[in-house]
């Protein structure tokens, strides 16, 4: 494209179709700002390989799919996390001992809890969270069937969320559980 009627057969392209590869474009990355610079690398490419560039479809196809793959290479470089860039902040030891404490305070709460459960869902209940049992041996040792232990830890559950509305039981329960 080194001669005049080149450079304006570029120019019309880029004004045809640069709002519509910016769409393409903001629509992977989510920002107006990344999208017109990927729109614009796309046209210097274009630019500058003019010669080796061989069109199978349209130029319109060419370039959305072209934006497009560029667009997701912008965000697969940018969207690294990096430890540094977030800041992680660990707890201190004396804050990991106030954690640690406030879960010991709430294992008897729990453990009254698991205490009011109907006995023989208990037994399932503690059969698969306290001894790790699968489903399917607690079946057999309780002569039931699968769907039966399904149930009755569906229903554990239920009563132990009843009971207790944080979102922090199944937690507890796995570090009650689980040491």
């Amino acid at each position: 494209m080194s001669n005049h009627k080149d450079l304006k057969i570029f120019e019309d392209l880029y004004k045809e179709h640069f709002a519509f590869l910016s769409l393409v474009s903001f629509n992977i990355t989510k920002d107006k700002d990344v999208a017109k610079d990927v729109v614009q690398d796309f046209f210097i490419y274009m630019w500058e390989k003019e010669k080796a560039i061989n069109f199978t479809i349209s130029f319109k196809a060419y370039a959305a799919r072209a934006v497009k793959n560029l667009s997701l290479q912008y965000l697969e470089k940018n969207t690294t996390i990096s430890l540094e860039t977030k800041k992680i902040v660990l707890p201190k030891a004396e804050e990991q001992d106030v954690f640690e404490k406030a879960e010991e305070s709430k294992q008897p709460k729990i453990l009254t809890l698991v205490d009011k459960i109907p006995q023989a869902r208990r037994e399932i209940f503690m059969s698969h969270i306290v001894e790790g049992h699968s489903y399917t041996e607690i079946a057999e040792m309780y002569n039931i069937s699968v769907n039966t232990v399904k149930t009755q830890m569906k229903r554990a559950y239920a009563f132990l969320r009843e009971f207790e509305k944080t979102s922090t039981l199944t937690t507890l329960l796995y570090f009650l559980f689980n040491k």
